[in-house]
């Protein structure tokens, strides 16, 4: 009788916060990894990694992780990927396969081929739509994966193996798999997650600063927390994300603010008819949403694809 090992044998996270930790604890409680080496930017996060069992190897050096790895994620600010895939090339073995987790992929990509050059075949950009607003490695979470999205934009130099490890990675973590080319990746998020995020800073900078800001926040209530939330997500992170999808997040910022001058002529002209059908657009949009993310779950739950 054949005894099956774990599906990885060893792993290599660099960035052991949220993004990074939770994938290490799901593949751990999956049973699909043997090692997990972490590599951070201070002892202090890779030891308290290590405690809580997120890491099995706190390195110091990008050779001591990626050594005999199968797998390498790069789960670090976006704009951390060049340094970081051109710290481990000389050190990456012939059979590993590098992955993200960045929010976007036209840049990563453009690093990726900057950092690895011919061997960018390696390398299989990713990025697991998932989050909280806590960050790191007290934030991760075994479940952060389960049953959300993980999107692969795959190179044309990618084996379609190497693409389909990657996947199985993510399916060990509970994640639903997902297809994108770079290109489409950064236009789709622009819309639907990098301007929300862009929104939500700019709304509670803008209270901040006024001189009755107490008074404001002592009078916030769950509506503007709710809207509010991904503003306490990582300044860093966000930065950089905003910065490297600059030109499809101008776009759908100039959308949304045509569209705010549209409402303020409305309001100005008291129209409430105009208005209303604004708003009546946006949650009969909005309702038809959840009920589609509803099914989805559902069909998720049933076994379906």
């Amino acid at each position: 009788m054949t005894v099956q090992g774990p599906a990885f044998g060893k792993i290599a996270v660099f960035g052991v916060g949220l993004i990074g930790g939770s994938f290490a604890l799901a593949l751990k409680k999956a049973g699909a990894v043997r090692e997990v080496a972490g590599v951070g930017r201070s002892a202090a996060s890779l030891d308290k990694a290590r405690e809580l069992g997120i890491i099995d190897t706190a390195c110091a050096r990008p050779e001591e992780a990626v050594r005999g790895a199968d797998l390498i994620l790069v789960a670090a600010p976006v704009a951390q990927t060049q340094a970081i895939l051109a710290s481990i090339l000389p050190h990456l073995d012939a059979g590993t396969i590098v992955t993200d987790a960045g929010s976007t992929k036209c840049d990563v990509v453009a690093a990726a081929r900057a950092a690895l050059g011919e061997r960018v075949a390696q390398f299989v950009p990713g990025h697991p739509i998932a989050g909280r607003e806590q960050n790191g490695p007290e934030a991760a979470i075994v479940d952060l994966y389960t049953g959300k999205k993980a999107v692969l934009t795959p190179l044309p130099e990618n084996a379609p193996a190497d693409v389909e490890r990657v996947a199985e990675a993510w399916r060990l973590c509970g994640a639903i798999i997902h297809r994108l080319a770079p290109e489409d990746h950064d236009r789709v998020f622009a819309a639907v997650s990098h301007l929300p995020h862009l929104l939500a800073y700019a709304l509670v900078d803008d209270i901040a600063r006024k001189p009755h800001a107490d008074l404001l926040f002592q009078y916030a209530a769950s509506g503007f927390r709710d809207f509010t939330r991904i503003a306490g997500s990582s300044p860093e992170m966000w930065r950089d994300i905003s910065l490297a999808n600059q030109a499809a997040l101008l776009g759908e910022l100039d959308a949304y603010m045509a569209r705010l001058v549209q409402l303020r002529g409305l309001l100005a002209e008291a129209n409430g008819a105009g208005i209303e059908a604004v708003y009546a657009n946006a949650q009969h949009a909005r309702h038809n949403w959840i009920r589609t993310i509803e099914a989805a779950e559902k069909q998720n739950r049933q076994g379906g694809d």
